[in-house]
C-alpha cells in the first residue's frame, strides 16, 4: 500500500513538473528541444511567465537549456522605465524583453544558475562573457546582484566590479554615485558609480555619446552601442 502511494506521489510530481516547468531546463526534460517561446511557472501554476529558451548547438557541443532573461536586438522596446516595470518585466519574449527582477529572484532563490551574456557589434563580430553563478536578491535587499567566477569569451569582464550591487532605476536610486546613474545614462541596471556596462541603455546603432547606449566597456568602450546583447541563465548542474 505504501509503495503504491509512493509511486502515485512520484508520478504526480513528474506530471506537475511537465505541466508547470520552472525554467527551460525542465522544458527540455519534458521533450521540447527547439529554440522558441515557452511558458514557465517560477511562482506556481497561477503565475505563468513567457520566456525564450535557447536550446542551440555550438561547434557540435550542446549548449541548450539557456533561459533568456534580457534581450536587445533592434530598439523596438523602450527600456528607459521605472522600478515597478523592471520588477515585473516587460516586452515580448519573441523579441526584446526584460524578464523581471522578481522572477529572477524567485528562480535564483530556488536553484543555482550560471549566467552567459552574448553580444554582437554592427560589423557582425560575436563575443560573450560567462559567470559560474548568478543570483538576484529579494526586493527588500534591493534585488542585489551576485555573480561568480568569470570566463572570457572575448568580451571581457564588466560584471565582477558590480558584484553585490543593488538595482537602480530612474525612480529608485541605489547606486554608488551621488547622482542617479539611470537618469544620467538613460537606462536601469546594477550600477556602481556609474557603469562598465549599460545593457538596458538607449539603442543607438553603433557610435554613441559617452555612456549613452548599450555599452560593454571591456570590449567596445563607452562610445559604442552594441547591435545585440542577450543575458541568459541555466542550472549549473545541467551544463552538458
Amino acid at each position: 500500500m505504501m509503495f503504491t502511494l509512493l509511486l502515485a506521489l512520484l508520478f504526480t510530481m513528474g506530471v506537475q513538473s511537465c505541466l508547470n516547468p520552472v525554467d527551460c531546463n525542465e522544458i527540455y526534460k519534458s521533450g521540447f528541444g527547439q529554440n522558441g517561446v515557452y511558458t514557465i511557472y517560477p511562482a506556481g501554476p497561477t503565475s505563468p511567465v513567457q520566456v525564450f529558451c535557447d536550446m542551440s548547438m555550438e561547434d557540435g557541443a550542446y549548449l541548450g537549456k539557456w533561459m533568456v532573461i534580457q534581450n536587445r536586438q533592434d530598439g523596438s522596446v523602450n527600456f528607459f522605465r521605472k522600478w515597478d516595470e523592471y520588477k515585473r518585466g516587460f516586452g515580448s519574449a519573441a523579441g526584446e524583453y526584460w524578464l523581471g527582477l522578481e522572477t529572477m529572484h524567485l528562480l535564483t532563490k530556488a536553484g543555482k544558475y550560471e549566467l552567459r551574456v552574448d553580444m554582437e557589434d554592427f560589423e557582425g563580430k560575436k563575443v560573450y562573457a560567462q559567470y559560474s553563478s548568478f543570483s538576484v536578491g529579494s526586493e527588500t535587499e534591493g534585488y542585489k546582484l551576485t555573480v561568480g567566477t568569470f570566463k572570457d569569451g572575448g568580451a571581457g569582464d564588466c560584471l565582477t566590479v558590480i558584484n553585490g550591487q543593488k538595482f537602480t532605476t530612474i525612480d529608485k536610486d541605489q547606486d554608488l554615485n551621488e547622482d542617479n546613474c539611470a537618469k544620467m545614462y538613460y537606462g536601469a541596471f546594477w550600477y556602481g558609480s556609474c557603469h562598465y556596462t549599460n545593457p538596458n541603455g538607449i539603442y543607438a546603432w553603433g557610435e554613441s555619446t559617452f555612456g549613452i547606449g548599450i555599452n560593454w566597456f571591456t570590449w567596445k568602450g563607452h562610445t559604442y552601442s552594441l547591435k545585440t546583447i542577450t543575458m541568459k541563465i541555466r542550472p549549473v548542474t545541467e551544463q552538458k
